[in-house]
């Protein structure tokens, strides 16, 4: 190793030391031990530039073991972001542009927030997936994207299971600009690797058909360099770079789980800057360090902005109007411009799933959105997530905008992250309602990150009849409102469901779920557009004085409404509400709050298919199920759990009486 690559890396390894202690939290063993892969990697590869952090062209870097953000920010700082000193000694500090883990949008230069391991490996697939859409959706797109996603994984990464939905569906797509280095240290936190993993990685990956480098000693940046120049090479599949290095290089316990996720303290920090012979006072970085990433990662960057500028200025005279596209949409993930405003004649008593008219509004809304990117976890055909003529997004047929995920509901969500994350495009996906439970973490992560991820999950209610229990969703929508920033929405019909999906598209910081039915549902008289937007909204009024108020989502407010004629049959009078989305309704003021459920929970009742929870805020009563569901056909099963007429109007009686 040159005397100025060893300064670098032991510059960066020693930073990390000092972040770690003056926070005394944090994890300093991967940080140590990969400190040689980052600096090669930013200094020798790495294309992107702190003079525009968000640039559309740039390569993507993930840090999928999140907890060795230590080792980022030091980049960071190093090569010229805006993270300075005091942040780095602000490590881990309430409201520090350094928090323990990478958050997007909040720390200049982090492509992705990252820390649940494995995510950040399906975040960076979907990041590559990306970048060859993007580019094959263009005339000469080439000349507008073409870089590379790399992404940083440890052992614990390679444990989790959506490691293995990723890199299998990476695989299969040949995505060649994929890069993936695996910190193969062999130590976990409850200590040795053998006491809990002994597959093949390599074997593993290459039968996932990847190709597959190794990298003898983590401290040979010259053996790494070559590495990652060969994986640049790859035509064919996407390349891990197995990197065998030393976890907290340098330290006392280095190659222990006992320097995982423990400071190193200023005893051992001080022997490991002496191992490192590395004489400098603690938080300096020597000039030289600094003026070799201004001399590699900035100008490298900075030349790279500029060619591309003066291309695009160049396409822009070619291509006035796909120019035009392309800035618009890859400015941020506003597609307002895009999205209708006019929404189609509805056929008054006609009967339609939520499911089917999703699928229509799917289609209509694509052939005016250039950028929509999307499809389901081999449920095309149930959740109607297929355009229509529509081309499937594979190696051969870039420009496709159907995405096969196949049965990898984890991997697609956190995937459908990564391409957001990336820019220029929209996307969807989707599952039954039930498998919702299987992407709740990358849903967390969509919301923790301000995505506007749009996800479709039909098949919403025990109304799926004959597959029992375990395809009945009870317990998922409580779960998924119960998620900061996600938006909920349970259409009752065909127009709200078109509405619903403006809503969603409109959206460009928060997640949204449309829960979608299978049954017909018919299209209600009352229903409206601008009441879904408002989440909730009078759909059929009392004739006088209502005597409770009927707040129901998806396929119950039809079933309210036939029981409000029943009940005005007997004397009673209802009032029927639709609140297809709680949190489109809380952001209304008191007054529009007040003027539709009144400000009384013992005056209304709830009609939802599925768990009270999280319904007591608006109504006393309810008809729902606490219980999980039973197989039969769907008739029955509802008249079992009391959706029928006859038993709203007697639960109503009963309360009035």
């Amino acid at each position: 190793m040159k005397n100025i690559d060893s300064l670098s890396v032991n510059a960066i390894r020693s930073l990390c030391i000092d972040e770690i202690n003056k926070a005394k939290s944090g994890h300093p063993g991967m940080a140590l031990g990969s400190a040689p892969i980052m600096y090669t990697l930013w200094s020798r590869h790495l294309v992107s530039t702190p003079k525009d952090s968000k640039w559309i062209n740039r390569d993507r870097f993930v840090l999928s073991a999140g907890h060795a953000s230590a080792l980022l920010y030091t980049m960071l700082h190093i090569c010229g972001y805006k993270v300075s000193m005091d942040d780095i000694k602000n490590f881990r500090q309430v409201d520090s542009l350094t928090p323990g883990h990478p958050e997007y949008g909040w720390t200049d230069g982090v492509d992705a927030t990252s820390g649940p391991l494995g995510q950040g490996i399906a975040q960076a697939v979907g990041m590559a997936m990306a970048e060859q859409a993007l580019a094959a959706n263009y005339p000469d797109g080439d000349k507008l994207i073409n870089h590379f996603t790399y992404c940083l994984c440890g052992d614990g990464c390679l444990q989790e299971g959506i490691s293995q939905e990723a890199i299998s569906l990476a695989g299969h797509q040949k995505l060649n600009k994929l890069i993936l280095i695996y910190d193969a240290n062999q130590v976990t936190l409850d200590g040795g690797l053998d006491l809990s993993f002994s597959e093949s990685v390599k074997t593993r990956f290459l039968a996932s058909e990847w190709d597959v480098l190794e990298v003898a000693d983590g401290n040979d940046v010259d053996a790494i360099d070559n590495a990652l120049k060969q994986a640049k090479l790859s035509k064919e599949k996407p390349t891990l770079i197995i990197v065998h290095t030393i976890i907290g290089y340098g330290s006392l316990k280095q190659g222990t789980s006992k320097v995982h996720g423990n400071p190193l303290g200023e005893e051992d920090g001080k022997h490991a800057k002496e191992v490192y012979g590395y004489d400098y006072p603690d938080f300096t970085v020597p000039e030289e360090v600094y003026s070799l990433f201004k001399e590699t990662y900035q100008k490298r960057g900075e030349k790279a902005l500029a060619d591309w500028e003066a291309n695009f200025k160049k396409y822009a005279e070619k291509h006035p109007v796909d120019a035009d596209r392309f800035a618009y949409c890859t400015k941020s993930l506003d597609v307002s411009k895009y999205v209708p405003d006019a929404y189609p004649e509805f056929a008054e008593g006609s009967s339609t799933s939520s499911r089917v008219a999703s699928g229509k509004a799917l289609n209509a809304y694509m052939l005016a959105l250039p950028n929509l990117l999307g499809g389901s976890a081999d449920v095309a055909g149930s959740v109607m997530t297929k355009l229509e003529n529509g081309v499937n997004f594979e190696p051969a047929t870039r420009d496709g905008h159907n995405v096969n995920w196949g049965i990898r509901e984890f991997a697609m969500a956190a995937a459908q992250n990564g391409i957001l994350l990336h820019g220029g495009l929209r996307t969807y996906v989707g599952c039954f309602c039930v498998f919702a439970d299987y992407m709740k973490a990358a849903i967390r992560m969509a919301a923790i990150t301000h995505l506007p991820a749009i996800y479709l999950f039909s098949h919403d209610s025990i109304a799926v009849g004959e597959d029992g229990p375990t395809h009945q969703p009870i317990e998922q929508l409580a779960m998924l409102r119960a998620t900061p920033h996600v938006n909920v929405v349970r259409p009752c019909d065909e127009r709200e469901t078109y509405a619903a999906w403006v809503s969603a598209l409109r959206s460009v910081d928060e997640p949204t779920a449309l829960i979608l039915s299978r049954q017909n549902l018919p299209l209600l008289a009352g229903s409206s557009a601008e009441g879904l937007a408002k989440g909730a909204y009078v759909v059929s009024k009392e004739e006088k004085d209502a005597k409770l108020i009927l707040i129901a989502t998806g396929s119950e407010v039809g079933l309210a409404v036939e029981a409000q004629k029943a009940l005005k049959e007997e004397g009673i009078d209802v009032r029927v509400v639709s609140m297809p989305c709680q949190e489109y309704f809380d952001k209304q003021s008191e007054d529009y709050k007040v003027s539709v459920i009144g400000d009384d929970p013992r005056k209304c009742m709830s009609l939802e298919m599925l768990t009270s929870f999280g319904w007591d805020k608006y109504a006393k009563y309810h008809l729902s199920i606490d219980s999980f569901g039973a197989s039969g056909p769907a008739g029955v099963v509802l008249k079992k759990f009391g959706f029928t007429v006859e038993n709203v109007v007697a639960k109503v009686k009963e309360i009035v009486k």
